[in-house]
């Protein structure tokens, strides 16, 4: 394609589209390993992401041993049950239905962190915001999520954890900043609907809010 040209061709859009719609927050993921190939090809995706001064802050921990992958495991559980007592009643009964993560089955995990003291940059755009930083990973990440689904694997972001205990088992540096806990594979299913959405906990807006100033 001539780099010069301003749009790409229409059915390249259809099929970015498509994309987009069936890239899901995995839960359910099959036993299947990963090829290696195709996970690093996907990884290679972050480094093409944009970055606040090109400071390029992203720091990727991949958890294999089994000391690290129980320690998360427990982690979320932890924090899982803690975010049950939270709710009440009908919101609790639905929250206690959800499968919020994949750390039992998915093959890959990773811990994917923002370098907060990182010199590459030299600060330029974070000086006033430095939180671009972390806003710059999770630009990285959505990459990596993108090419995951274009392989027909699936990405499943946990948040249900709580982040000082995992730093301190993972024994990361003090500036690092955790963005997510990522678990990769097969998923077991692909939709374009949001499986929370199809579990009744919460709909998706069909239209952008947008204000004017």
């Amino acid at each position: 394609m001539d780099l010069r040209e301003n749009s790409f061709p229409e059915d390249f859009r259809s099929q970015l589209d498509l994309l987009m719609r069936v890239r899901r927050d995995v839960r359910r993921f099959r036993s299947d390993p990963v090829d290696e190939a195709v996970l690093q090809r996907c990884l290679g995706a972050i480094q093409l992401a944009p970055s606040v001064g090109l400071s390029e802050p992203w720091r990727i921990i991949r958890i294999e041993s089994e000391a690290a992958r129980s320690a998360a495991l427990a982690n979320f559980e932890t924090a899982n049950a803690a975010a049950l007592a939270g709710y009440s009643e009908e919101k609790a009964e639905r929250y206690a239905k959800l499968k919020l993560s994949g750390m039992r089955e998915a093959p890959v995990q990773l811990a994917i962190y923002c370098d907060d003291a990182t010199s590459k940059g030299h600060r330029l755009g974070a000086r006033t915001m430095p939180e671009m930083r972390s806003y710059s990973v999770v630009t990285a990440v959505t990459l990596f999520w993108l090419s995951l689904r274009a392989e027909g694997l699936g990405l499943g972001w946990v948040s249900v954890l709580d982040p000082e205990q995992l730093n301190r088992d993972l024994d990361v540096p003090d500036d690092w900043k955790l963005i997510g806990y990522f678990c990769v594979g097969h998923p077991e299913n692909v939709s374009k609907t949001p499986e929370l959405e199809q579990l009744g906990w919460e709909q998706r807006r069909h239209s952008l809010p947008i204000e004017t100033r």
